[in-house]
């Protein structure tokens, strides 16, 4: 019995590590705009095998990914989009795939590429890098249209320079990756949003509440220290035990 104890506290205690990198890594993104919290825990986990039908061990598990809406901040910066729910912008991701975020606070590169603030080009509807040329004036309308007013040209001559390609999609669907970034899961590829799709010169602030988190934090080192102590008590019941043996 006391292999069994012993293998559950340490299986216990590598998962609630694991949860507790989770939780830390929810908190350094408290104020990463339109960063979701990810959703982890510790969960029982039977053990297969021969010989093994009555044991159960723990195990982390990933639960999914946050659906709630950060607070909407207002900065007056053109630029800054906040998306509705179950709306993801389109980037380009390293490799050129494609991939979603709610990041809104965009950027405009020297040569005119719209881009995420981390560098990832924004994606048009035409699923090409966006490109806005020269101008003195921008506007990004509910829909996701660019209107630029041409540099040197009457606020009049305002024309269209593409679309920000949005689709629909809850957080259940897509699968967050290494980057940060958000991708399809296998056989749910997000359809266009149509309509209205976000707010302009607004951002939204990531959906971490900090409390929350760091009041999980607190629990989940005592759960590890629980589970250490019982580590130690059946190493020394095991000891105890030895010796009363070899006293024989």
């Amino acid at each position: 019995m006391t292999d069994r104890a012993l293998y559950i506290a340490m299986t216990g205690a590598s998962a609630t590590l694991k949860t507790q990198a989770s939780v830390s890594h929810n908190l350094a993104n408290a104020d990463t705009v339109g960063f979701q919290a990810t959703l982890s825990g510790t969960v029982a986990a039977p053990v297969s095998g021969a010989g093994h039908a009555s044991r159960v061990a723990a195990s982390h598990q990933t639960l999914g990914i946050s659906g709630a809406r950060g607070a909407l901040i207002n900065t007056g910066n053109p630029l800054d989009v906040a998306l509705d729910p179950d709306r993801w912008l389109a980037v380009q991701d390293e490799r050129g795939g494609v991939a979603y975020t709610r990041a809104g606070d965009l950027k405009l590169s020297p040569n005119g590429v719209l881009t995420t603030a981390s560098g990832r080009p924004v994606l048009g509807t035409d699923g090409a890098p966006m490109t806005i040329p020269p101008h003195q004036s921008l506007d990004i309308g509910g829909d996701g249209t660019i209107s630029v007013v041409p540099q040197g040209q009457p606020a009049s001559t305002m024309t269209q320079a593409g679309r920000l390609q949005i689709v629909s999609a809850s957080t259940k669907d897509l699968v967050r990756g290494d980057d940060g970034l958000m991708r399809a899961a296998p056989g749910k590829e997000p359809a266009p949003a149509a309509g209205k799709v976000l707010t302009g010169a607004v951002v939204e602030d990531s959906n971490v509440e900090a409390t929350s988190m760091l009041v999980s934090m607190i629990q989940l080192a005592r759960q590890f220290e629980m589970q250490v102590r019982v580590l130690q008590s059946g190493d020394e019941n095991a000891r105890s035990a030895n010796s009363l043996l070899s006293s024989r």
